[in-house]
């Protein structure tokens, strides 16, 4: 790998673990060589990446910048050489699907158990985030088909999917947890917990419009996986919306509720987006096993 590159690599890892023991430890290098490798990349950008502090390593608001942009950069470079490695190696290309929610429970995970079930040698490779970024990578061809939320800018093929409700998760002994179903005013009074990645900001927006404005709802993004933020729940830190989709990532101490608005529960809505142009027959197969599903009412769709 490109010297430049494993560096960004590297960084990424860093910024994950917060920890350059850690990193090292799950780059298998040392941590002195890793150490001179991020102080290299600094000095070649002229700017510090990471603030390095007796309790660990963690991004300035530069390093935080620069590395959400160089985040894609690496994944499409890993993807990439994983699709010439298979096909050097005489195997077919994965299915490239794009996700932005848990796979943990719902529609999505019983889908792929079902094309697993027809094809005992399906290969897929599964490219999580953020909904704007997902659709940029399927039109540049880097993923065959995005499993997104419905709406946004989209100008080829797309199929209506299913809906998933809106759950809370909150710690055990919350008062929250004694209702049957949460309304969406009670969590104006909590510390609402929210990632920077998957449906997380669009569960904030639908939040927010009832709010009238998202300076009302007190928000506390962390940039961490799922596990770590129903831990952070039930630690008591705060409530965490998510989808049902994820509340089969069970959490010691944390509970699930439905989110309900003035009208009832609130939901959001699933499709399929791909590429006409496509000719994958993975996809195909995939496509097939959905619309035997969601039959396609207007197979002429070409904007969503």
């Amino acid at each position: 790998m490109n010297s430049e590159l494993r560096d960004l690599k590297w960084a990424l890892v860093a910024s994950r673990h917060r920890s350059l023991r850690q990193a090292a430890e799950t780059l298998n290098t040392r941590q002195s060589t890793l150490s001179r490798r991020l102080h290299d990349l600094e000095c070649e950008l002229g700017v510090d990446l990471f603030e390095r502090t007796t309790g660990g390593t963690k991004l300035t608001p530069v390093g935080r910048e620069f590395l959400d942009l160089a985040r894609p950069i690496v994944d499409e470079a890993d993807r990439l050489f994983l699709t010439f490695k298979t096909r050097r190696n005489g195997g077919r290309r994965p299915l490239r699907i794009g996700i932005c929610s848990s796979l943990s429970a719902g529609n999505l995970r019983e889908t792929l158990a079902e094309l697993c079930r027809q094809i005992a040698d399906a290969d897929i490779l599964l490219v999580d985030g953020a909904k704007v970024g997902l659709l940029g990578e399927l039109a540049a061809g880097a993923i065959d088909v995005a499993i997104l939320t419905s709406g946004g800018r989209w100008n080829d093929r797309f199929l209506p999917l299913w809906g998933e409700r809106v759950v809370v998760a909150v710690r055990e002994n919350h008062p929250l947890n004694s209702r049957p179903a949460i309304q969406w005013r009670e969590l104006c009074d909590n510390r609402i917990l929210l990632t920077r990645s998957g449906v997380d900001s669009e569960l904030e927006q639908l939040l927010s419009v009832k709010a009238g404005g998202s300076g009302s709802l007190r928000i506390s993004y962390q940039d961490v996986s799922l596990d770590r933020l129903l831990s952070l729940v039930g630690a008591g830190y705060g409530v965490a919306p998510l989808l049902e989709g994820a509340a089969g990532f069970g959490c010691p101490g944390v509970a699930h509720r439905e989110l309900h608005g003035d009208c009832g529960q609130m939901r959001l809505q699933f499709a399929a987006y791909w590429k006409e142009t496509n000719s994958s027959p993975m996809l195909q197969r995939f496509l097939d096993l959905l619309r035997a599903r969601y039959p396609d009412l207007s197979a002429s769709a070409t904007s969503g």
